[in-house]
């Protein structure tokens, strides 16, 4: 879909390695699909072995042959002219965008593309300010008086797997922390949304001064292949993935061969709790964020635990505000949902709906492709009730537009259904005392709580999850240092 009011959509189609931008070594190239209408949006490089093998060994080579890893004030500048040129170039990006993963044009002035291109400020800032040596008081030991030092050193070559929903926030969430770092790095992003990647590839080759091998991004419809040469290489020292839990088991275990570090944010089911003495209409409007990116996000809050005394109601408030929502053209800056990004995601969806039913939950709304949208890839809006949490629809992620209502009896009630879940990443929780929301808080087992509709997304904010939602965190100072190594030396005192 496309106005004449839009510029033409001109993506980035070749790949970076060492320092060039080229095409596939066989020439090849695999279609990009608009979710919106599953029209052809345009082509991107289909990389094979020998491109991979070439961006491992370009990456290799700058980390242990150039001075990117000790250069803390080349890096910092050539950040900065990464970062300018992000933002200089926006608008060019923001359309690709849209036609490759079908989010909302309204979205990409926000959390699709210029809050995560806001975020590189705090990372180059907090490089700088980094305390990359410190001095440990002097011992004493066997006779021998030692002055100890504690040096921070980048972690070697890192292989950045990125996912679909939130690529641009994403990939940049790991490429500008591992660069800072001082790490070299391999960018492979889903096959869905190529040019978000390969559009951080130029802006790297026509406006920065980063050294060739040092940042390469590698494209390709097959996920799986080029992905085992990264996480199987011994010349890659970090894994940092985001994506579903059984691919990240995958990963792990491939790490372990050559016991790399792996950094790990998977799947969530993440538990929005309505406490009894609650605003309950704020605390149940809130979940609309289900439907924020169609669903499409690991942290959303799919699980809403209601209060028998108020359940009716919490309901009711659900479902007029999930119908509320209108579907449509992702151009439109009006849009706030659009459709999922492929055929397959979209079946995934509409075969956890018919599950639902079948396991015996109450089809509230939605649960339909909207008519009129049969050619895109949506879902409309829906809920389920009388859920309990056992049940398919409430254990298992489904990655779309699908909330899961489930009742329940008292204060501990609800933190053992929110905690009963192989998932620890996100929650919410709502109640007029704030300390008691904290108190709650406190008992969910995951790695981030926004409670009364607070939001803790920032660059300076540690994102990840405990479980089977991942390993390590993203952002904020321990995302930072997932991209380093710690070498401590000892002197005579």
């Amino acid at each position: 879909m496309s106005s004449p009011d839009f510029p033409p959509i001109n993506p980035e189609t070749r790949m970076l390695i060492d320092g060039q931008l080229v095409p596939a070594a066989s020439g090849k190239t695999y279609n990009n699909i608009n979710p919106a209408d599953n029209s052809v949006a345009g082509v991107c490089a289909d990389a094979g072995v020998e491109d991979m093998e070439r961006a491992i060994a370009a990456a290799r080579r700058a980390f242990d042959e150039t001075d990117w890893s000790t250069n803390h004030a080349f890096r910092a500048k050539c950040l900065r002219q990464l970062r300018d040129a992000m933002k200089a170039h926006a608008d060019e990006l923001r359309y690709q965008m849209v036609a490759e993963i079908g989010c909302p044009l309204g979205l990409t002035y926000g959390p699709q593309t210029d809050i995560p291109i806001g975020f590189m400020d705090w990372t180059i800032d907090f490089m700088e300010q980094y305390e990359w040596e410190r001095e440990l008081p002097t011992v004493n030991v066997v006779g021998v008086p030692s002055k100890r030092l504690v040096w921070k050193e980048a972690a070697g070559v890192v292989a950045a797997i990125t996912p679909w929903n939130f690529p641009l926030q994403i990939n940049l969430a790991k490429v500008i922390p591992a660069l800072a770092a001082g790490c070299t790095v391999i960018l492979k992003p889903a096959p869905d949304t190529p040019w978000t990647a390969t559009f951080i590839g130029k802006m790297v080759a026509e406006h920065t001064d980063i050294p060739p091998g040092v940042f390469n991004v590698v494209t390709s419809e097959d996920p799986a292949t080029l992905g085992d040469m990264l996480t199987g290489d011994p010349r890659i020292d970090v894994v940092s993935f985001t994506g579903s839990t059984n691919i990240g088991k995958h990963i792990m275990k491939r790490g372990a061969e050559t016991v790399k570090k792996v950094f790990l944010e998977l799947g969530g089911k993440s538990a929005h709790i309505i406490l009894d003495d609650a605003d309950i209409g704020f605390a149940s409007f809130m979940c609309i964020s289900v439907c924020f990116n169609a669903g499409q996000g690991c942290a959303l809050t799919t699980r809403l635990l209601a209060p028998r005394s108020h359940y009716d109601q919490v309901v009711e408030t659900a479902k007029s505000v999930f119908e509320s929502v209108k579907l449509g053209d992702p151009m439109s800056r009006e849009q706030f949902m659009g459709p999922l990004v492929n055929k397959r995601q979209q079946q995934r969806v509409l075969d956890y709906i018919e599950k639902g039913k079948a396991e015996g939950a109450r089809l509230v709304c939605g649960g339909i492709v909207p008519s009129g949208l049969e050619a895109g890839n949506y879902v409309a809006p829906t809920i389920f009730a009388d859920v309990t949490n056992d049940m398919t629809i409430a254990q298992e992620e489904i990655f779309g537009p699908v909330l899961c209502i489930i009742p329940y009896d008292t204060e501990e009630d609800a933190i053992r259904i929110a905690n009963d879940s192989i998932y620890g990443l996100s929650g919410a929780v709502f109640s007029k005392d704030q300390d008691r929301a904290l108190r709650v808080a406190r008992r969910i087992r995951t790695g981030t709580m926004n409670v009364n509709g607070a939001a803790f997304f920032a660059a300076d904010a540690p994102f990840g999850g405990y479980k089977q939602s991942g390993v390590g965190r993203e952002m904020g100072q321990e995302g930072f240092e997932e991209y380093l190594q710690t070498k401590t030396v000892a002197i005579p005192g």
